[in-house]
């Protein structure tokens, strides 16, 4: 549709995979290589004619005036699908794309492998608790490397590294305990005065650091939902760590066995829930529209899915063996919507058999991917 394509999702996640196998006759240049960059930064004119016929542009975000001279150039030239655009830093594409590539370019995002993408890899995880100990990214299931070992080197080399370029962190001591204590919190509301306390700096920054993590896409913040559009703002949102390896990886949770027994798991699934939600809708070019809800003498929802003129309302329970209490949230809720608008009622559980109780639809985890979110 347009003459730029621009994907952005976290490191690793297979942007650059995805797109030299879409569009294998395209040259590829990655903008994280010196030489490249510094012909980007140096000849910018020059370095786009060399490219007449488009390229794919990795880590673009990189040299962010170079996309002044993009928009001339598909001013110039706007055969659809001329350049293709990815990086890992979302204020940093998204504030230069407004500026200059509005209009230009579709984007789209693409977070780490779904339980049904894992399902294709050779050694698939299997069970629960081991497909949220490792987590969706690809390089886990592709290297001989154990996921703890990955995930040790993937924070030291990537996270770490942007969180010095972006925020030009000095102390990353105090930045590593913050990650710890985020991933301690996922799928809770988020408080910034009580983290700032316990890792010992102001708000602000914890403020700036979780910008950092929600910008790189390691983490998502889910406004609670309120039929007053003010009110869904100043709600505090929930925090949801984007990939459960990762954060197992940062709970210092070692293997499957331990996290079935480990007091987070029931919010370690409720976060795998919601990011499998959010990949399912984002893998099909919708926005995530989620939102969590919580009444303040009653029932609280994990999420909330706008699907059309409908919702999903939906809850997480860990568990292999459904329980009536399980239905309660779903059940009590007075009208979160405000003006009765068609919602489905659906737990995601930890079991295998799917069924329908009391007008809940019950979904085996496997089966998140083969029900519809949109």
């Amino acid at each position: 549709m347009y003459p730029v394509a621009t994907l952005t999702g976290p490191r690793q996640s297979g942007k650059t995979t995805l797109c030299r196998m879409l569009f294998p006759d395209k040259p590829y240049l990655n903008l994280e290589a010196l030489d490249v960059r510094e012909f980007a930064l140096s000849d910018p004119r020059g370095f786009l004619a060399e490219i007449p016929d488009g390229a794919i542009l990795d880590e673009v975000q990189r040299v962010p005036d170079l996309f002044s001279y993009l928009q001339v150039e598909v001013d110039r030239d706007a055969r659809p699908g001329r350049f293709i655009l990815t990086g890992s830093e979302n204020f940093a594409l998204s504030q230069a794309i407004s500026q200059s590539l509005a209009g230009r370019t579709g984007i789209l995002h693409l977070l780490p492998c779904t339980v049904a993408e894992l399902a294709l890899f050779p050694a698939p995880s299997g069970e629960l608790w081991t497909t949220l100990w490792k987590g969706g990214y690809p390089r886990v299931f592709e290297t001989s490397a154990t996921p703890d070992v990955w995930f040790a080197d993937y924070l030291s080399s990537y996270v770490e590294r942007d969180v010095r370029r972006l925020l030009k962190v000095v102390d990353l001591r105090s930045f590593a305990l913050f990650l710890r204590l985020a991933a301690g919190r996922t799928a809770q509301e988020l408080n910034l005065s009580s983290m700032a306390g316990d890792v010992g700096v102001a708000v602000n920054t914890i403020k700036a650091w979780v910008s950092v993590l929600e910008a790189s896409y390691l983490v998502a913040l889910l406004p609670g939902w309120h039929t007053s559009i003010r009110k869904q703002v100043a709600r505090a949102p929930k925090l949801h760590f984007l990939d459960s390896g990762l954060a197992c990886h940062l709970l210092g949770i070692r293997s499957p066995a331990q996290l079935a027994t480990h007091p987070l798991r029931g919010a370690l699934f409720e976060s795998w829930v919601v990011s499998e939600v959010i990949k399912a809708r984002l893998n099909q070019g919708l926005s995530p529209d989620c939102f969590h809800y919580r009444e303040a003498q009653g029932p609280e929802l994990d999420l909330m899915v706008r699907a059309g003129a409908g919702w999903h309302l939906v809850e997480a329970k860990s568990a292999r063996t459904v329980d009536p209490s399980f239905f309660k949230h779903l059940l009590g809720l007075s009208d979160p919507l405000g003006g009765g608008f068609p919602a489905e009622l659906r737990l995601v559980y930890g079991g295998e058999t799917a069924s329908k109780r009391s007008g809940v639809a019950v979904i085996p985890w496997r089966a998140i991917q083969e029900t519809g979110w949109a």
